[in-house]
Protein backbone atom coordinates (compact mmCIF):
# COMPACT_ATOMS: atom_id res chain seq x y z
CA UNK A 1 0.00 0.00 0.00
CA UNK A 2 2.97 2.53 0.90
CA UNK A 3 4.85 1.54 -1.98
CA UNK A 4 1.56 2.44 -4.45
CA UNK A 5 0.88 5.70 -1.92
CA UNK A 6 4.49 6.80 -3.44
CA UNK A 7 3.80 5.95 -6.65
CA UNK A 8 0.79 8.31 -6.88
CA UNK A 9 2.46 11.34 -4.89
CA UNK A 10 5.64 10.89 -7.42
CA UNK A 11 3.43 10.66 -10.64
CA UNK A 12 1.20 13.74 -9.19
CA UNK A 13 4.08 15.92 -8.49
CA UNK A 14 5.58 15.24 -11.96
CA UNK A 15 2.14 15.85 -13.50
CA UNK A 16 1.77 19.56 -11.17
CA UNK A 17 5.29 20.19 -12.27
CA UNK A 18 4.42 19.87 -16.39
CA UNK A 19 1.40 21.77 -15.66
CA UNK A 20 3.66 24.40 -13.52
CA UNK A 21 4.34 28.10 -15.75
CA UNK A 22 8.04 27.62 -17.21
CA UNK A 23 10.60 30.08 -15.15
CA UNK A 24 10.35 33.83 -16.40
CA UNK A 25 13.21 34.77 -19.00
CA UNK A 26 13.81 38.37 -18.49
CA UNK A 27 15.72 40.52 -21.07
CA UNK A 28 16.82 43.95 -20.60
CA UNK A 29 16.53 45.70 -23.55
CA UNK A 30 18.18 48.96 -25.05
CA UNK A 31 16.44 50.24 -28.05
CA UNK A 32 17.55 53.06 -30.14
CA UNK A 33 16.73 56.32 -29.92
CA UNK A 34 13.15 57.27 -28.43
CA UNK A 35 11.89 59.95 -30.53
CA UNK A 36 12.92 58.28 -34.00
CA UNK A 37 10.19 55.97 -36.34
CA UNK A 38 12.52 52.87 -36.09
CA UNK A 39 12.37 52.57 -32.24
CA UNK A 40 8.43 53.93 -32.16
CA UNK A 41 7.13 51.68 -34.51
CA UNK A 42 9.14 48.58 -34.42
CA UNK A 43 11.52 48.24 -31.64
CA UNK A 44 9.08 49.19 -28.87
CA UNK A 45 6.04 47.32 -30.03
CA UNK A 46 8.10 44.04 -31.16
CA UNK A 47 10.06 44.08 -27.17
CA UNK A 48 7.47 44.76 -25.30
CA UNK A 49 4.52 43.21 -27.45
CA UNK A 50 5.35 40.50 -30.52
CA UNK A 51 7.74 38.60 -27.86
CA UNK A 52 5.99 38.57 -25.32
CA UNK A 53 3.22 37.71 -27.05
CA UNK A 54 5.10 34.76 -28.44
CA UNK A 55 6.22 33.03 -25.07
CA UNK A 56 4.77 34.41 -21.94
CA UNK A 57 7.78 33.28 -20.41
CA UNK A 58 9.55 36.28 -21.63
CA UNK A 59 9.52 39.26 -19.75
CA UNK A 60 11.22 42.30 -21.35
CA UNK A 61 12.43 45.70 -19.74
CA UNK A 62 12.60 48.33 -22.69
CA UNK A 63 14.61 51.36 -22.60
CA UNK A 64 17.19 53.19 -25.24
CA UNK A 65 20.07 54.63 -24.96
CA UNK A 66 19.10 58.31 -24.99
CA UNK A 67 16.89 57.59 -22.31
CA UNK A 68 19.76 55.89 -20.17
CA UNK A 69 22.12 59.16 -20.81
CA UNK A 70 24.52 57.12 -22.63
CA UNK A 71 26.54 57.70 -26.05
CA UNK A 72 25.47 55.64 -28.96
CA UNK A 73 29.25 54.09 -29.11
CA UNK A 74 28.87 52.92 -25.86
CA UNK A 75 25.93 50.79 -26.21
CA UNK A 76 27.91 47.79 -27.89
CA UNK A 77 30.69 48.00 -25.00
CA UNK A 78 28.26 47.86 -22.40
CA UNK A 79 26.35 45.09 -23.97
CA UNK A 80 29.53 42.91 -24.48
CA UNK A 81 30.24 43.96 -20.66
CA UNK A 82 26.88 42.45 -20.01
CA UNK A 83 25.57 45.71 -18.34
CA UNK A 84 22.19 44.39 -20.52
CA UNK A 85 21.08 41.42 -22.25
CA UNK A 86 20.16 43.05 -25.95
CA UNK A 87 21.41 46.63 -27.67
CA UNK A 88 20.45 48.42 -31.02
CA UNK A 89 22.02 51.21 -31.95
CA UNK A 90 23.37 52.46 -35.22
CA UNK A 91 26.47 50.47 -36.83
CA UNK A 92 28.56 53.63 -37.55
CA UNK A 93 28.33 54.28 -34.12
CA UNK A 94 30.74 51.64 -33.18
CA UNK A 95 33.05 51.94 -35.67
CA UNK A 96 35.54 53.60 -33.29
CA UNK A 97 36.41 49.83 -31.61
CA UNK A 98 35.40 47.98 -34.84
CA UNK A 99 36.50 50.24 -37.87
CA UNK A 100 36.11 46.97 -39.68
CA UNK A 101 32.29 47.59 -39.19
CA UNK A 102 32.22 50.76 -41.70
CA UNK A 103 31.81 47.85 -43.99
CA UNK A 104 28.45 47.62 -43.17
CA UNK A 105 27.38 50.93 -44.61
CA UNK A 106 29.23 52.55 -47.84
CA UNK A 107 28.24 55.53 -48.77
CA UNK A 108 26.45 55.71 -52.60
CA UNK A 109 26.26 52.33 -53.24
CA UNK A 110 22.57 51.66 -52.68
CA UNK A 111 20.52 54.15 -54.10
CA UNK A 112 17.48 51.76 -53.30
CA UNK A 113 16.51 49.89 -50.79
CA UNK A 114 16.76 46.60 -53.00
CA UNK A 115 19.92 47.50 -53.42
CA UNK A 116 20.75 48.31 -49.69
CA UNK A 117 19.21 45.42 -48.32
CA UNK A 118 21.36 42.90 -50.44
CA UNK A 119 24.51 44.89 -49.28
CA UNK A 120 23.30 44.49 -45.77
CA UNK A 121 22.70 40.79 -46.52
CA UNK A 122 25.91 39.97 -48.38
CA UNK A 123 27.73 41.71 -45.16
CA UNK A 124 26.07 39.98 -42.61
CA UNK A 125 28.55 36.87 -42.08
CA UNK A 126 31.36 39.49 -41.88
CA UNK A 127 28.91 41.35 -39.23
CA UNK A 128 28.32 38.39 -37.24
CA UNK A 129 31.73 37.36 -36.87
CA UNK A 130 32.40 41.39 -35.90
CA UNK A 131 30.21 40.99 -33.37
CA UNK A 132 31.50 38.25 -31.63
CA UNK A 133 34.98 38.91 -31.49
CA UNK A 134 34.62 42.41 -30.97
CA UNK A 135 31.40 43.03 -28.52
CA UNK A 136 30.98 39.62 -27.21
CA UNK A 137 27.50 39.52 -29.00
CA UNK A 138 25.00 37.37 -31.22
CA UNK A 139 23.44 39.48 -34.25
CA UNK A 140 19.97 39.22 -34.56
CA UNK A 141 18.68 41.65 -36.59
CA UNK A 142 20.07 44.96 -39.06
CA UNK A 143 17.01 47.03 -40.06
CA UNK A 144 17.60 50.20 -41.57
CA UNK A 145 17.00 54.06 -41.15
CA UNK A 146 15.77 55.76 -44.34
CA UNK A 147 18.64 56.75 -47.10
CA UNK A 148 20.75 59.25 -45.24
CA UNK A 149 20.49 62.56 -47.19
CA UNK A 150 21.57 66.34 -46.65
CA UNK A 151 19.82 69.21 -45.00
CA UNK A 152 21.31 72.44 -45.93
CA UNK A 153 20.48 75.77 -44.42
CA UNK A 154 20.81 78.20 -47.58
CA UNK A 155 20.56 77.63 -51.19
CA UNK A 156 22.87 74.17 -52.69
CA UNK A 157 21.85 73.15 -56.25
CA UNK A 158 24.70 70.23 -56.27
CA UNK A 159 27.97 68.52 -54.54
CA UNK A 160 30.13 71.44 -55.79
CA UNK A 161 28.43 74.03 -53.14
CA UNK A 162 29.40 71.96 -50.19
CA UNK A 163 32.77 72.66 -50.67
CA UNK A 164 33.62 75.12 -47.89
CA UNK A 165 30.58 73.89 -45.91
CA UNK A 166 31.08 72.73 -42.16
CA UNK A 167 28.56 69.50 -42.58
CA UNK A 168 27.86 66.82 -39.60
CA UNK A 169 28.54 63.78 -41.19
CA UNK A 170 26.64 60.53 -39.76
CA UNK A 171 29.09 58.01 -40.02
CA UNK A 172 33.17 58.05 -40.35
CA UNK A 173 33.09 57.11 -43.75
CA UNK A 174 30.58 59.67 -44.92
CA UNK A 175 32.86 62.73 -42.93
CA UNK A 176 36.12 61.18 -45.00
CA UNK A 177 33.73 61.23 -48.31
CA UNK A 178 32.57 64.99 -47.28
CA UNK A 179 36.37 65.88 -46.59
CA UNK A 180 37.75 64.55 -50.00
CA UNK A 181 34.49 66.34 -51.30
CA UNK A 182 36.85 70.21 -49.40
CA UNK A 183 33.93 70.10 -47.19
CA UNK A 184 35.01 70.43 -43.16
CA UNK A 185 33.51 67.20 -41.45
CA UNK A 186 32.36 68.26 -37.52
CA UNK A 187 31.45 65.43 -35.31
CA UNK A 188 27.89 66.58 -33.63
CA UNK A 189 25.81 64.27 -31.81
CA UNK A 190 22.29 63.66 -33.64
CA UNK A 191 20.11 65.62 -30.39
CA UNK A 192 22.54 68.58 -31.08
CA UNK A 193 22.29 69.17 -34.37
CA UNK A 194 18.79 71.21 -34.42
CA UNK A 195 21.01 73.82 -32.30
CA UNK A 196 24.58 73.45 -34.06
CA UNK A 197 22.29 74.33 -36.98
CA UNK A 198 20.65 77.30 -35.43
CA UNK A 199 23.73 78.43 -34.12
CA UNK A 200 25.73 78.66 -37.38
CA UNK A 201 28.07 75.81 -36.00
CA UNK A 202 27.40 73.70 -39.17
CA UNK A 203 25.98 74.71 -42.19
CA UNK A 204 24.91 71.55 -42.84
CA UNK A 205 23.87 67.70 -41.68
CA UNK A 206 23.21 64.29 -43.04
CA UNK A 207 20.52 61.86 -41.29
CA UNK A 208 18.02 59.83 -42.44
CA UNK A 209 15.11 61.49 -44.15
CA UNK A 210 12.30 60.60 -41.87
CA UNK A 211 14.63 60.84 -39.04
CA UNK A 212 15.29 64.84 -40.03
CA UNK A 213 11.66 65.22 -40.49
CA UNK A 214 10.80 63.42 -36.70
CA UNK A 215 13.56 65.50 -35.53
CA UNK A 216 12.39 68.70 -36.82
CA UNK A 217 15.44 69.60 -38.77
CA UNK A 218 13.28 71.02 -41.48
CA UNK A 219 13.08 74.08 -39.39
CA UNK A 220 16.35 75.70 -39.32
CA UNK A 221 17.41 74.07 -42.79
CA UNK A 222 15.80 75.24 -46.32
CA UNK A 223 17.43 72.85 -48.94
CA UNK A 224 16.96 69.39 -48.74
CA UNK A 225 19.84 67.00 -51.44
CA UNK A 226 18.78 63.29 -51.69
CA UNK A 227 21.65 61.91 -52.88
CA UNK A 228 22.34 59.02 -50.50
CA UNK A 229 25.55 60.86 -48.96
CA UNK A 230 25.48 58.44 -45.67
CA UNK A 231 24.21 55.40 -46.73
CA UNK A 232 21.42 53.91 -44.99
CA UNK A 233 22.81 54.05 -41.31
CA UNK A 234 21.73 50.23 -40.39
CA UNK A 235 20.91 49.74 -36.88
CA UNK A 236 22.18 46.31 -35.56
CA UNK A 237 20.49 44.64 -32.76
CA UNK A 238 22.23 41.79 -30.85
CA UNK A 239 22.51 40.38 -27.75
CA UNK A 240 24.77 39.41 -25.41
CA UNK A 241 26.96 36.49 -26.35
CA UNK A 242 26.96 35.11 -22.83
CA UNK A 243 22.96 35.52 -22.29
CA UNK A 244 22.77 33.63 -25.88
CA UNK A 245 24.32 30.95 -24.79
CA UNK A 246 22.61 30.47 -21.63
CA UNK A 247 19.21 30.23 -23.30
CA UNK A 248 17.71 27.29 -24.41
CA UNK A 249 17.32 25.99 -27.68
CA UNK A 250 13.92 26.49 -28.10
CA UNK A 251 14.07 29.63 -26.58
CA UNK A 252 16.89 30.77 -29.23
CA UNK A 253 14.86 29.33 -32.27
CA UNK A 254 11.59 31.85 -31.23
CA UNK A 255 13.88 34.74 -31.01
CA UNK A 256 15.72 34.21 -34.00
CA UNK A 257 12.64 33.13 -35.74
CA UNK A 258 10.69 36.17 -34.30
CA UNK A 259 13.40 39.00 -34.87
CA UNK A 260 13.61 38.00 -38.79
CA UNK A 261 9.68 37.69 -39.65
CA UNK A 262 8.41 40.21 -37.36
CA UNK A 263 10.74 42.80 -36.25
CA UNK A 264 13.59 43.01 -39.38
CA UNK A 265 11.53 42.32 -42.47
CA UNK A 266 8.77 45.32 -41.45
CA UNK A 267 11.18 47.45 -40.67
CA UNK A 268 12.61 47.10 -44.09
CA UNK A 269 9.23 47.00 -45.75
CA UNK A 270 8.76 50.32 -44.00
CA UNK A 271 11.90 51.65 -45.59
CA UNK A 272 11.39 51.47 -49.11
CA UNK A 273 7.62 52.61 -48.51
CA UNK A 274 9.20 55.67 -46.51
CA UNK A 275 11.38 57.06 -49.60
CA UNK A 276 8.40 58.96 -51.34
CA UNK A 277 6.38 59.96 -48.38
CA UNK A 278 9.77 61.23 -46.17
CA UNK A 279 10.57 63.53 -49.25
CA UNK A 280 6.98 64.37 -49.63
CA UNK A 281 6.55 65.78 -45.71
CA UNK A 282 9.97 67.93 -45.95
CA UNK A 283 9.07 69.64 -49.11
CA UNK A 284 5.05 69.46 -49.21
CA UNK A 285 5.84 67.60 -52.29
CA UNK A 286 2.59 65.16 -52.30
CA UNK A 287 0.71 63.64 -49.29
CA UNK A 288 2.64 63.48 -45.89
CA UNK A 289 0.89 60.95 -43.65
CA UNK A 290 3.31 61.67 -40.29
CA UNK A 291 1.96 65.07 -39.76
CA UNK A 292 1.96 68.34 -41.04
CA UNK A 293 4.71 68.94 -44.55
CA UNK A 294 7.62 71.13 -44.63
CA UNK A 295 8.44 73.43 -47.68
CA UNK A 296 12.16 72.54 -48.27
CA UNK A 297 13.49 73.11 -51.26
CA UNK A 298 13.98 69.96 -53.00
CA UNK A 299 17.85 69.25 -55.42
CA UNK A 300 17.92 65.69 -56.75
CA UNK A 301 21.28 64.21 -57.59
CA UNK A 302 22.66 65.38 -61.19
CA UNK A 303 24.49 62.83 -63.30
CA UNK A 304 28.05 64.86 -62.81
CA UNK A 305 27.01 64.83 -59.00
CA UNK A 306 26.76 61.07 -59.00
CA UNK A 307 30.05 60.75 -61.10
CA UNK A 308 31.83 62.79 -58.89
CA UNK A 309 30.37 60.87 -55.48
CA UNK A 310 31.28 57.80 -56.83
CA UNK A 311 34.89 58.92 -58.30
CA UNK A 312 35.99 60.02 -54.77
CA UNK A 313 34.27 56.86 -52.81
CA UNK A 314 36.23 54.88 -54.86
CA UNK A 315 39.58 56.54 -55.44
CA UNK A 316 39.69 57.87 -51.51
CA UNK A 317 37.13 57.14 -49.04
CA UNK A 318 37.13 53.26 -49.76
CA UNK A 319 41.36 53.02 -49.68
CA UNK A 320 41.66 55.27 -46.49
CA UNK A 321 38.75 52.09 -45.07
CA UNK A 322 41.22 49.53 -45.90
CA UNK A 323 43.85 51.18 -44.09
CA UNK A 324 41.97 51.16 -41.44
CA UNK A 325 39.86 47.99 -41.66
CA UNK A 326 43.19 45.65 -42.52
CA UNK A 327 43.39 43.33 -45.32
CA UNK A 328 42.08 40.03 -44.19
CA UNK A 329 38.27 42.21 -43.21
CA UNK A 330 38.86 44.04 -46.90
CA UNK A 331 39.11 40.64 -48.65
CA UNK A 332 36.07 39.84 -47.22
CA UNK A 333 34.59 42.72 -47.84
CA UNK A 334 35.43 42.31 -51.61
CA UNK A 335 34.10 38.84 -51.92
CA UNK A 336 30.84 39.58 -49.98
CA UNK A 337 29.84 42.93 -50.54
CA UNK A 338 32.06 43.74 -53.57
CA UNK A 339 30.81 41.14 -55.74
CA UNK A 340 26.93 42.06 -54.59
CA UNK A 341 27.28 45.84 -55.49
CA UNK A 342 30.40 45.22 -58.23
CA UNK A 343 32.25 47.97 -56.26
CA UNK A 344 35.40 46.65 -54.96
CA UNK A 345 38.67 48.27 -52.58
CA UNK A 346 41.57 48.05 -54.68
CA UNK A 347 44.32 45.80 -53.05
CA UNK A 348 48.02 45.99 -53.17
Amino acid sequence: MKRIASKFLAVTALSLASMAPAAAETLSVVGSWSNLPLHQQFEAPFWTKTLPAADSAIEVQLTTHNQMGIQGGDVFRMLGDGVFDVGMTVGDYAVGDAPELEGLDVPLIATTTDEAKAMVEAARPMVDDIFAQRFNAKVLAIAPYPPQVVFCKGDVASLADLKGKKIRGSGRMTTKFLEALGAEGVNVAFSEVPGALERSVIDCAVTGSGSGYSAGWWEVTDTLMTLPLGGWDPVVTAINMDKWNSLSEEMKSLIATEVAAKFEAPAWASAAASMSTDTACLTGNGECPAGNPASMKLVEASEADITTARKILTETVLPEWAERAGPDWVKRWNDSVGKTTGVTVATN
